[in-house]
């Protein structure tokens, strides 16, 4: 018997700890593809956890100044190949790339008016 609103435990999918190796590979992986990508005065960190839905997985970046961005992702557990990677390698530079880009523009919009422009 569940409550309502809950989930029954045996419908959240865990992963083994392989799998949680392979997710945190692939996570850290982008994230020093971020850091290739910025200056180090932001910092890039990324985590792999068990939320309520399932494992959840993480990579997020904190300019010098602005709002925080992330990414993140839900794994699929199912027919999981270790020798692959949980997130395609195309997608793992996408998403630095896409990541790094938020980063720069939220110092951009929080600059926004304060800096005085050099040349015309």
């Amino acid at each position: 018997m569940t409550q309502a609103g809950k989930r029954n435990a045996e419908d959240v999918p865990e992963l083994s700890t392989a799998q949680k190796s392979a997710l945190r590979r692939d996570v850290t992986a982008i994230a020093a593809r971020t850091r290739e990508f910025l200056p180090n005065e932001y910092v890039v960190d990324g985590d792999v956890h068990q939320g309520v839905a399932g494992p959840q997985a993480r990579v997020a970046v904190q300019p010098p100044i602005g709002d925080p961005v992330s990414a993140g992702f839900t794994p699929e557990v199912e027919d999981v190949d270790l020798d692959e990677p949980f997130i395609d390698v195309d997608e793992q530079a996408e998403v630095a790339r896409g990541l790094a880009a938020s980063a720069a523009f939220q110092v951009k919009q929080a600059l926004q008016g304060s800096v005085t422009p050099t040349a015309r």
